[in-house]
C-alpha cells in the first residue's frame, strides 16, 4: 500500500501524465467501441448493464462530498451478465484532476464484504492507477470475470489525494462504504469509517461482454423512475424489477436495463441537474448497446415552478410536447425504438403548489398527446398504472410512498408491469 506522502510527491507528474492517460483511455474506448460495432451480431457483444447519470455539486440542493486517502466501495446491482467486465468513471463535474490509485471489482457478499476469490484488479491502459482530467471520463480495460445476470458487484476505488467535491449521482438509494485511511480496494472485509452516503460517486456505467446481442432499454426520466423512494439497499426500483423478470439467474440475459433517471430531473431547464434535452446524448445515445428508450419527463417541468416560486420558469403543455418531440427525433435518428411514459397524478400531494388546476390541465394535455399522437412505438401508461381508480387525480394509496407524488416498492412493480406489457 502506497503512503499518502508518496502520492503527494508524484502528484504533479501524475496530473501531467493524466492528459496522455486521458487520450489513451479515449483511444481505448474508441477501439473497443469499434470492436463492438464490427462484431458478428450473433457473437459476443459489449453492452451497458448498469448506469447512474452524473450530476453537478448542489444541483438538487443536496451536497456531494470529498475523499482523501480512502477506499470507497459501492454496491452495483447489474442487470445482464457476461464473461468480461469494464467500468466507466466520470470526472465531468470535478474540481480538478481526479487520481484513482486503484480500482477493483468483486461479487458482494453482505454489506461491505466481498465473496472471497472473486476480486479482480481493474486497470486503465494496463496501469493500476489513472488520472482523470477535470471534465473527462475514463474507461477501464476489460477484465475476465464471468458474472450471471442480477449479480451484486462491489466496485472499490482508492482515492489517495483529496478529491474535492466528487462527481456524483445524488440518490443512488444504496449504502456507500467508506474506509478508514488507506488502500483497501482488494480487502475482503473493508474497514469502515462511515456509511453515511447513499449517493453514487464517479461510476457512470458498468459494461459486460454478453454472449450475444440482446435488447437494451434506457429509462430516461426523473425521480419517479429513479426509485428514490424505494426501500434502501433492496433493489426494488422499476429497473431492478424488470431485470429480475427478463434475466434468469442461469443462462444468457434477455434485456439490459439502464436507469438513467435523476431526482428532480426536468426536460427544459437545468435547475434540478442538467435538463433532459442536454443530457440525452451522454446518457442514452452514447450508452453502449442501447436500442430502446423510455422517455419519462415533463412532470417536474409542470410542478417545480409553482411549488418553488420560480414563476419565471413556468412552461406550457406545448413547450413540453415540443421538447419530447425533439428527444423522439434524436432517438429515431440513432435507430432506437422509443416509448413514451404518461405523467402520473399528484392530487393528494400535501406540498403547496404541486397540484393546481392549471398544472392539472397541463398534465392532462401532455398525457393526451402522448397517448394519441402516434409519435412513439408504444405508450407506457404510468398514469393508469399508478392512479386510484376511485379518484384518478391521486395515486393509489397502496402505491404511494407518502408524498402523493412518488411510488413505493409496490408502485415500482406496477410501473415494471406497464413497461413489460409495452415492450416490442
Amino acid at each position: 500500500m502506497k503512503k499518502s506522502g508518496e502520492w503527494s510527491r508524484r502528484y504533479l507528474i501524475q496530473v501531467a501524465a493524466g492528459i496522455c492517460m486521458g487520450l489513451a483511455s479515449f483511444a481505448s474506448a474508441r477501439a473497443q467501441t469499434a470492436d463492438t460495432a464490427t462484431a458478428d451480431f450473433g457473437g459476443p457483444q459489449w453492452i451497458a448493464t448498469w448506469s447512474a447519470p452524473p450530476m453537478p455539486q448542489g444541483s438538487t440542493g443536496g451536497s456531494s462530498r470529498s475523499f482523501d486517502n480512502q477506499t470507497v466501495r459501492q454496491i452495483i446491482p447489474i442487470t445482464v451478465g457476461g464473461s468480461r467486465v469494464r467500468i466507466k468513471l466520470s470526472n465531468e463535474y470535478g474540481v480538478g484532476a481526479l487520481i484513482v490509485g486503484a480500482a477493483h471489482v468483486a461479487v458482494q457478499s453482505t454489506g461491505a464484504s466481498i465473496v472471497r476469490g472473486t476480486d479482480r484488479t481493474l486497470t486503465f491502459r494496463g496501469q493500476a492507477s489513472v488520472v482523470i482530467p477535470q471534465g473527462a471520463v475514463a474507461l477501464s480495460d476489460p477484465v475476465n470475470f464471468a458474472v450471471p445476470s442480477n449479480t451484486r458487484l462491489a466496485i472499490s476505488l482508492y482515492l489517495p489525494q483529496n478529491t474535492g467535491f466528487a462527481t456524483y449521482h445524488e440518490n443512488g438509494n444504496q449504502t456507500v462504504y467508506t474506509s478508514t485511511p488507506g488502500n483497501f480496494s482488494d480487502a475482503a472485509d473493508l474497514p469502515i469509517l462511515d456509511t453515511d452516503s447513499t449517493s453514487r460517486y464517479w461510476l457512470t456505467f458498468v459494461e459486460v461482454l454478453a454472449p450475444r446481442k440482446i435488447d437494451s432499454l434506457a429509462i430516461f426520466g426523473d425521480s419517479i423512475s429513479e426509485g428514490a423512494t424505494t426501500t434502501l439497499n433492496a433493489n426494488r426500483r422499476v429497473s431492478d424489477v424488470l431485470s429480475r423478470w427478463f434475466n434468469p439467474p442461469v443462462g444468457p440475459g434477455r434485456l439490459a436495463v439502464l436507469n438513467q433517471a435523476t431526482g428532480c430531473g426536468r426536460l427544459l431547464f437545468d435547475v434540478c441537474g442538467p435538463k433532459g434535452l442536454s443530457r440525452f446524448d451522454r446518457e442514452v445515445l452514447n450508452a453502449t448497446g442501447v436500442n430502446q428508450v423510455l422517455i419519462e419527463l415533463g412532470y417536474v417541468d409542470i410542478i417545480f415552478p409553482t411549488a418553488t416560486g420560480a414563476l419565471d420558469q413556468i412552461v406550457s403543455a406545448d413547450q413540453i410536447i415540443n421538447g419530447l418531440k425533439q428527444l423522439i427525433r434524436r432517438a429515431r435518428a440513432a435507430g432506437l425504438r422509443v416509448y413514451g411514459a404518461t405523467l402520473q397524478p399528484n392530487g393528494s400531494s400535501p406540498f403547496p403548489g404541486v397540484y393546481t388546476p392549471e398544472n392539472e390541465a397541463k398534465r392532462q394535455a401532455v398525457n393526451r398527446w402522448i397517448r394519441t399522437s402516434r409519435q412513439y412505438d408504444a405508450v407506457v401508461d404510468y398514469d393508469l398504472a399508478l392512479r386510484d381508480p376511485s379518484n384518478p387525480l391521486q395515486l393509489l394509496p397502496a402505491y404511494d410512498a407518502g408524498d402523493g407524488i412518488h411510488p413505493n416498492d409496490a408502485g415500482h412493480e406496477a410501473l415494471a408491469r406497464a413497461i413489460a406489457l409495452s415492450l416490442r
